[in-house]
């Protein structure tokens, strides 16, 4: 029987951090629980998508916009779950067992939100998403996703959006269980625009767009 998971990572000159998130999906291949890894590159010109290639991936090329990599992504994998993860997310030592049990419940989920940073505001903002995660059933796409396949086509998918197609997908989802196991992100952006101006950028972000903002406008603002 196939090994059920197929992970799909976005990338965009992501070779920095690409080594060591996959060098932490190992166990999970030591698991059987790995079938495939999918990269999505989105025209990286630095050595991710050599990277990805000698990791073993199946690399669909493409324009670089995150929600239309993902959704090309997840368009080739052939397991019963995807495993959604962001170049940059390293998964907590252990974190195969977890999922592995999680499986049978055939619901999707989120892992809890940590970042590799120490001090106050890390903990802070990390303790912040990890409540909305848990109580309004919104987690972002840093804190991976881990999704049933017929689930994920029932909701439709990713949408050809870049930026918020986590959430455009999560609202359209059954509501997620937040997992133990801590998915660790870069606090590269908090640290150069400052961690209460970037928390307070992104949850403005995210209220315009629940109030219809267009995705392609608030990806220009986002970058500036």
């Amino acid at each position: 029987m196939p090994a059920p998971i197929s992970i799909v990572i976005p990338t965009l000159n992501a070779g920095e951090a690409l080594s060591a998130s996959l060098a932490a999906l190992m166990e999970g291949l030591h698991a059987g629980l790995i079938r495939e890894l999918i990269v999505t590159d989105g025209g990286s010109t630095d050595p991710t998508v050599e990277i990805a290639d000698e990791a073993g991936a199946e690399i669909v090329a493409g324009a670089p916009s995150r929600g239309g990599q993902l959704r090309r992504g997840c368009a080739v994998a052939k397991g019963e779950w995807l495993l959604i993860l962001h170049a940059d997310t390293l998964l907590q030592e252990g974190w195969s067992k977890e999922v592995g049990e999680h499986l049978s419940s055939g619901k999707p989920a989120a892992f809890r939100l940590a970042f590799r940073a120490k001090g106050f505001w890390p903990n802070w903002v990390a303790g912040w998403a990890n409540l909305r995660s848990r109580f309004l059933g919104l987690p972002y796409g840093d804190q991976g996703l881990l999704v049933p396949r017929r689930v994920y086509d029932k909701a439709g998918g990713y949408p050809d959006q870049p930026l918020m197609e986590d959430v455009a997908l999560v609202r359209r989802l059954p509501r997620l269980k937040l997992l133990n196991t801590r998915a660790f992100t870069s606090a590269d952006r908090y640290a150069q625009v400052g961690w209460l101006r970037r928390g307070a950028r992104n949850l403005w972000t995210l209220t315009r767009y629940f109030l219809g903002a267009d995705p392609e406008r608030l990806a220009q603002a986002y970058r500036r």
